[in-house]
């Protein structure tokens, strides 16, 4: 019967075209062309953009280590620690004291910079104290000037603590020829000058912060010590001097040194220092037995004026 093959021809009628195997053979190709072009696209042009090297390494300089911390005094010859003394930059001038120089900065009188010495007066051994370092700076033939002593001064008495006369120079400003506000300029030119080996002053009651700040100034200049000898009263007072020390007679050939200021701790107790005797053996032999002989006294100790001698 005609039924069966009318169907299969109807739905053969239906069904999508087949493609042919010679058209699978030219469509694939395309196909695989598109996909490579396509990741071509995507992968970087390694032709046009090549490849950057990598950044060059820094080499690193290790510091090496430390068994132990620097010191201040390392980093800068200015700076200690507050329980140490402070040292100084130009050597010091030894006082000649073991017992003081031990306590002070720098192991002696320090240089290029002012030593004030505080004092309820004069005369209690500050001429003995401090001619050891004279006597040093003169032997390095350098000129030692005195400025405003409060007295004439004994030429014997100098040489028998080892200071030539012939390199003391003494300078009076106290005069009615120079007016009061130039007591101070002869000394603060000496300091200036860097010519002096040596510097001691006996300088003005009350004296003005501005002005002591001024030889302060001009004392860095200066290749030596610089003793200023001030009223006690001053201690009351700030200075801008980095050594100050009070000075008190404790008997004839003793003194007492208290440190006030210094570049280091405090010192609460005082110094006790053995000064050379005022009087020479033969002196003191003479004083002993005057008594014994008539009870006659010692004869006026005769003071020289080193100004007028020649």
């Amino acid at each position: 019967m005609d039924v069966l093959p009318a169907a299969a021809e109807h739905s053969a009628a239906l069904a999508p075209p087949r493609e042919s195997a010679a058209g699978a053979q030219t469509a694939g190709p395309s196909a695989l062309q598109e996909l490579q072009e396509l990741h071509e696209l995507q992968e970087p042009q390694e032709a046009n953009h090549p490849q950057e090297p990598p950044p060059r390494r820094i080499p690193m300089f290790r510091v090496p280590r430390r068994a132990e911390p620097l010191e201040p005094h390392e980093l800068h010859p200015t700076l200690w620690f507050g329980h140490q003394l402070g040292r100084q930059a130009d050597a010091a001038c030894p006082s000649g004291f073991p017992i003081l120089d031990a306590e002070l900065p720098g192991g002696g009188w320090p240089r290029r910079a002012l030593s004030e010495l505080l004092l309820r007066h004069s005369g209690i051994g500050e001429m003995r104290l401090l001619a050891p370092c004279l006597a040093r700076v003169q032997r390095s033939e350098r000129l030692v000037m005195l400025f405003d002593p409060p007295a004439a001064l004994s030429a014997a008495a100098l040489q028998g603590l080892a200071l030539d006369v012939e390199q003391l120079l003494v300078i009076s400003t106290r005069t009615p020829a120079l007016p009061s506000g130039d007591s101070l300029w002869a000394l603060e030119q000496a300091l200036k000058s860097g010519h002096v080996g040596a510097v001691l002053a006996w300088l003005p009651p009350r004296l003005r912060a501005e002005r002591l700040r001024r030889l302060q100034l001009a004392a860095h200049a200066h290749d030596g010590p610089a003793f200023m000898l001030r009223e006690s009263g001053a201690a009351e007072r700030p200075t801008v001097a980095p050594l100050r020390l009070a000075l008190r007679a404790q008997g004839a050939d003793a003194l007492a040194v208290r440190v006030l200021k210094r570049r280091g701790p405090a010192l609460d107790r005082p110094l006790q220092l053995a000064l050379p005797p005022v009087l020479n053996a033969s002196a003191r032999e003479r004083a002993r037995l005057a008594p014994t002989a008539g009870g006659a006294g010692l004869r006026g100790a005769t003071f020289v004026n080193l100004a007028g001698q020649r």
